[in-house]
């Protein structure tokens, strides 16, 4: 694989002084209010874990940081992690839809479609394979929360003759995400168009599923949009 240009962190002190992350107690205190005490997590390795972590961080996923900061707040909380390295939407439905609907969530946290994006893809098909994941879910009465993925083809993680192509995949699961969510009353949390999403320096390492401080700022913008919300929506 070719070397990527990357920051290389030393320390959990480097991660909270950087001001698009969050400390876990400031964190926890905004979302101190949000009403959901069952929660589930569903997607590919985005939200499975980092994969050989850096010194100095933790080894959790933006998901665990979510429910870690949750859970400061309500020792009830109920939460279960599907999430599995690897799987194509289909896959994800197919593996984590039934379990998702047993445990009767209040709110349930997706990150999917990127292992598509590097596959076969079209839009209508890509949009069918999510609608059959996010509706049930919504329709079950759970609120749909779909996580967005950093700009990975501008960012420099994607061979240079493939990024434009690759681009445009990323841009169309974006919208796609978006629309299918907001469509079935839930939430996208936009990191495709965060300041940091096309930055080489957002990965800590080649590979995409050991960036700890892009894990770092997802969680914080999951914390930041969902208090928001709770803010806008109060009583949901």
């Amino acid at each position: 694989m070719t070397s990527l240009p990357y920051r290389t962190p030393t320390d959990l002190a480097a991660e909270l002084s950087d001001p698009y992350c969050m400390a876990p107690d400031t964190a926890a205190e905004l979302l101190r209010d949000l009403p959901w005490n069952r929660l589930v997590v569903m997607g590919d390795s985005v939200t499975a874990g980092v994969m050989d972590p850096l010194p100095g961080y933790r080894e959790r996923s933006f998901a665990d940081r979510f429910t870690d900061a949750l859970a400061a707040t309500r020792p009830g909380l109920a939460a279960v992690n599907l999430a599995t390295p690897h799987l194509l939407l289909d896959g994800i439905r197919d593996q984590q839809l039934i379990p998702a609907l047993d445990f009767g969530p209040d709110v349930v946290m997706v990150s999917a479609g990127g292992n598509d994006a590097f596959r076969s893809f079209d839009p209508k098909t890509l949009r069918a394979r999510l609608a059959a994941l996010l509706t049930p879910l919504a329709e079950s009465g759970a609120l749909v929360v779909t996580i967005g993925l950093f700009d990975l083809a501008r960012s420099g993680l994607v061979p240079p003759e493939h990024a434009d192509n690759m681009a445009r995949r990323f841009d169309e699961l974006d919208r796609v995400t978006a629309e299918l969510a907001r469509a079935l009353g839930g939430i996208h949390i936009d990191t495709h168009h965060h300041p940091l999403a096309a930055d080489p320096g957002i990965y800590a390492a080649d590979r995409v599923h050991a960036n700890a401080r892009g894990h770092a700022v997802a969680f914080a913008a999951i914390a930041t949009t969902l208090a928001q919300y709770a803010r806008e929506h109060p009583g949901d």
